[in-house]
């Protein structure tokens, strides 16, 4: 396995790092299963204040991890440094509330106590995409470990410069060695350390294929998983929205990290009696957007992480034009060095086209119109996804209704799909299940015991 880091800007190959040998990974292993019962009975105040160096160490060096960032996968800076504050947050926040989460719940019963236990599980293998190479580790970890279990994480082949980065701010932030660690391991290895018995769980942030055939490795040792598989998030724009916000909005919840997000509108659901005018706002603002270099802080759009990703989300741009969609802008590669695609608006996607039935994650926007409100719930609902989606209209109260008629894990109206700390995220239907962050996150990564005292 090639652990290789490419600056997706330039096409220059940046630094090389060897894969793991099976005594690399035993030895890894020995240590989180050697530090693990220790860390456990570590009590939680303990941990919170692990937690607590973790947020200062971060912000203490935000430049430093935000240009990692972007040099690995192409995030621009701006977007670099709002992923690191967001890696602080999270860590701030469950530092502050791990232990009211994590305290027993008396359940009245005919015993003379009894309660609800949260307790460690042991260590949790975490298998994180490169798209954000700090924030989807961060989500994964800090609860693992603030819930008193290790973390071993198997990230991306093409961020290794920030899976080392990550792995000296656990270290500097005082958690004991074993209690975080990185593992440069192959597939193959991956799939021997899902069944071995010292590690307990698993979470999976990836694709679909990934997430299945996890789930099948996982189920065959009676192991508890969490998958987050992606999604084809709806953005429903209904007749009496607000056209100006709504589009403002569209761009930055489609073109946000190049539209390489989990959470990206990706299928923009218009009522027909407003298209054609939302369309044209919309367009006026892509139209500007500055695409370059991702280290400028003017630099809106950088490039795409890796090129035979470019390559995959232009064949189903041309598959869908071919079908009949309509190019609006964009629409194709940029010539010169690096991996960039021009912002692009593809308009009457319609079902069975690729654009409509895959997940296209680039800075693609696929415009689908409905004729009217009730048309727009079903194409919304009838997605194999269900990760995110938002709704537009000035009725509150029938957005809010709207919503909770979305098949979905998050639903938001008048407001782009965003990830939380204080809320629950994930999935349903082949967006996976389980929930990350929030009091939810924190549970789902430990054993959930019931003690009766007669």
């Amino acid at each position: 396995m090639d652990f290789t880091s490419i600056n997706p800007a330039t096409g220059e190959t940046i630094k090389h790092y060897p894969a793991w040998t099976d005594s690399d990974l035993e030895q890894a292993l020995g240590l989180s299963a050697e530090v693990s019962s220790a860390w456990q009975s570590t009590p939680i105040e303990a941990r919170c204040e692990l937690l607590s160096n973790l947020v200062r160490t971060l912000r203490e060096n935000s430049d430093f991890h935000a240009a990692k960032i972007t040099l690995e996968m192409g995030k621009p800076i701006r977007e670099s440094r709002a992923e690191i504050e967001k890696c602080a947050w999270a860590a701030e926040f469950f530092s502050q509330n791990t232990e009211r989460f994590l305290r027993d719940e008396l359940v009245e019963t005919d015993a003379s106590r009894s309660y609800v236990a949260f307790q460690p599980i042991g260590t949790v293998l975490g298998i994180m995409p490169w798209n954000f190479p700090y924030w989807q580790v961060f989500r994964f970890a800090v609860p693992v470990v603030a819930a008193g279990n290790c973390a071993l994480l198997k990230h991306a082949s093409n961020v290794p410069q920030c899976a080392e980065a990550i792995e000296k701010i656990f270290q500097q932030s005082g958690f004991p060695p074993g209690v975080f660690q990185w593992l440069r391991i192959s597939h193959a290895q991956s799939e021997k350390l899902i069944q071995d018995p010292r590690v307990h769980a698993l979470s999976l942030t990836g694709g679909e294929q990934a997430g299945r055939r996890i789930a099948a490795l996982a189920g065959k040792s009676l192991k508890k998983t969490v998958l987050e598989l992606g999604g084809s998030d709806p953005f429903v724009v209904l007749a009496d929205a607000d056209l100006e916000l709504a589009a403002t909005a569209a761009v930055t919840a489609r073109f946000q990290n190049c539209g390489q997000s989990c959470i990206a509108a990706k299928r923009f659901i218009l009522v027909d009696a407003i298209a054609d005018e939302f369309l044209a706002l919309f367009k006026r603002q892509v139209e500007v957007l500055s695409v370059g270099d991702p280290s400028r802080e003017e630099t809106r759009l950088g490039p795409m992480a890796k090129s035979d990703l470019r390559d995959g989300l232009h064949h189903t741009v041309a598959e869908s034009m071919r079908q009949g969609a309509v190019p609006l802008a964009g629409c194709e590669p940029m010539a010169g060095p690096g991996y960039f695609y021009r912002p692009s608006i593809l308009d009457r996607v319609q079902r069975g086209m690729p654009a409509y039935q895959e997940e296209l994650f680039g800075p693609v926007a696929v415009m689908v119109r409905a004729r009217d409100e009730q048309e727009a719930l079903a194409l919304a609902n009838e997605h194999r996804y269900g990760l995110g989606a938002s709704v537009w209209t000035r009725d509150s109260a029938k957005g809010e209704d709207f919503a909770r008629r979305l098949q979905c894990g998050a639903a938001f109206v008048n407001g782009m799909v965003k990830s939380d700390p204080r809320m629950p995220f994930g999935g349903v239907k082949d967006s996976g299940y389980g929930r990350e962050l929030s009091i939810h996150g924190l549970r789902e990564f430990t054993n959930i015991k019931s003690i009766w005292i007669g």
